[in-house]
């Protein structure tokens, strides 16, 4: 045999020597579970789940892992280190598995599935998390508030919020979170990335609950319903936020003024009435504004876009409410009433300005003069007097006002145009408040009355007249005399309405 051949045949021989136990010899068994394991270091691994133990432990935090693999991993969250990525986009990882995980995004492949409802998963542990919404069970509570969890990650990210604690903070504005997937979210703002795509139309969005959202445009499944209404949502947390109305509860609250919300969404909302930021402009005229949403309802008034129309009259609305308060005039409902006097209102904001009444509260000044007045609206419409300023022109005769209201009031001069009919006698007029004084010959009604004299008039202006003519010498007998004369005056001045 030659010198090679011998070479050649020792290290087949200890290859053969090396393999041979892992073969022949008996696995190893843990004595506390009664698993097993092919070599006795991973026996020694597996020990350290019941013995608690974590001798491999960071020299940046102190945190300490039972597996060095572990602690290498959690290095790279100090290096910033991200040695895998994926082969189709490019985006890097600092594990393995994050890899494995992030495929499924591309692929759709989700191997896991409920056995319940047949949902699919792309993870283990989502399938177990999801389980919870069938079985209504919740392992995981605070110690603090003792609030119930599906899963410990879910635990963990509320604990911030007693500890108010935010360890992530982005590395290019420095705005810091509680949860590391809001971080991730918040990045996408920079980047500009939408890597969530719709499988049917190709929308991509920054969010999947997102698209999530959006998909159910596509499938029209709603499988969370309300117990108490039976209203149904595409998501889970948007019928959770629908609960709060049933219950009340509102547990985000102002640390400035005490006020308190429903929705985390709407107390940020209000924190801007305090701070008076408007973070979104208007990309036509530059028009500033606290809420994204506020952008969007203003973007119509330069499209003209009036995307609601109503199933009675065929009327069309730019603004989904403004459909809703219209309906309200078909079906005659006022579900907003005051808790002093009944008085019930189709609008909530017009119960919030008739409460004023009650309060005598004033909340709106003018900085130049110092006038109050009851609504932001009538604040405006005052400031036009100072400023001396009529952007809207009549397109007939050049009149120009301070408001669009009065154009649009003043439009029906040429039209000749009466829109509002009295149901009683059919007689029609081109204003809706001569329609409503004219209502209160037929019913009698005289809501406004002299807070001296107890009189009682059909008509504000009559009411503001009728006071000038007290004086501390005046009795109820000379109010009383002078009524006749006082209303023979004003309704000669009123526009009179043919019928």
């Amino acid at each position: 045999m030659s010198r090679c051949h011998k070479v050649a045949y020792i290290i087949s021989m200890k290859t053969m020597d090396t393999k041979l136990p892992t073969h022949t010899k008996e696995p190893h068994t843990c004595k506390v579970c009664g698993s097993e394991f092919s070599t006795k270091r991973n026996l020694e691994r597996h020990i350290f789940t019941h013995t608690g133990e974590k001798p491999y432990s960071c020299q940046v935090c102190g945190l300490a892992f039972s597996q060095n693999a572990h602690l290498k991993t959690h290095q790279f969250t100090h290096s910033g280190e991200k040695p895998y990525s994926c082969e189709i986009c490019g985006l890097a990882f600092s594990r393995k598995a994050h890899v494995k995980r992030h495929m499924v995004t591309h692929t759709g492949e989700k191997p896991y599935s409920c056995q319940v409802c047949g949902s699919g998963f792309f993870r283990k542990a989502q399938v177990e998390s999801h389980m919870s919404t069938h079985t209504g069970e919740k392992p995981y509570s605070c110690q603090f508030c003792g609030s119930g969890f599906t899963s410990k990650s879910q635990v963990n990210n509320h604990m911030f919020t007693h500890t108010g604690e935010k360890p992530y903070s982005c590395q290019v504005c420095g705005k810091i979170f509680s949860q590391k997937t809001s971080l991730k979210y918040h990045t996408f703002k920079h980047t500009g990335e939408t890597p969530y795509s719709c499988n049917v139309c190709g929308l991509s969005f920054s969010h999947n609950s997102i698209l999530k959202r959006h998909m159910t445009k596509h499938t029209g499944e709603n499988p969370y319903s309300c117990d108490v209404c039976g209203s149904t949502f595409p998501l889970k947390s948007l019928l959770k936020k629908h609960m709060f109305i049933h219950t009340g509860e509102k547990p985000h609250s102002c640390q400035v003024c005490g006020s308190s919300f429903s929705q985390k969404a709407h107390l940020k909302r209000h924190m801007f009435t305090h701070s008076g930021e408007k973070p979104y402009s208007c990309e036509v005229c530059g028009l500033e504004y606290s809420t994204k949403a506020q952008v969007k309802s203003h973007m119509l008034t330069h499209t003209g876009e009036k995307p609601h129309s109503c199933n009675v009259c065929n009327k069309i609305f730019s603004h989904k409410t403004s459909l809703k308060y219209h309906m309200f005039k078909h079906t005659g409902e006022t579900p907003y009433s005051c808790e002093v006097c009944s008085s019930s209102f189709s609008h909530k904001t017009s119960l919030q300005y008739h409460m004023f009444k009650h309060t005598g509260e004033k909340p709106y000044s003018c900085d130049v003069c110092g006038l109050a007045f009851l609504n932001n609206s009538h604040l405006k419409r005052h400031m036009s007097k100072h400023i001396g300023e009529k952007p809207f022109s009549c397109e007939v005769c050049g009149s120009e006002f301070s408001q669009k209201s009065n154009l649009k009031t003043h439009m029906i001069t040429h039209t000749g145009e009466k829109p509002h009919s009295c149901q009683v006698c059919g007689s029609t007029f081109s204003h809706k408040i001569s329609l409503k004084y004219h209502m209160f010959k037929h019913t009698g009604k005289t809501p406004y009355s002299c807070e001296k004299c107890g009189l009682t008039f059909s008509h504000e202006m009559s009411l503001t007249a009728h006071r000038s003519t007290h004086t501390d010498e005046n009795t109820k007998q000379t109010c009383h005399e002078n009524k006749k004369k006082e209303l023979a005056e004003i309704y000669q001045d009123f526009p009179k309405e043919e019928p």
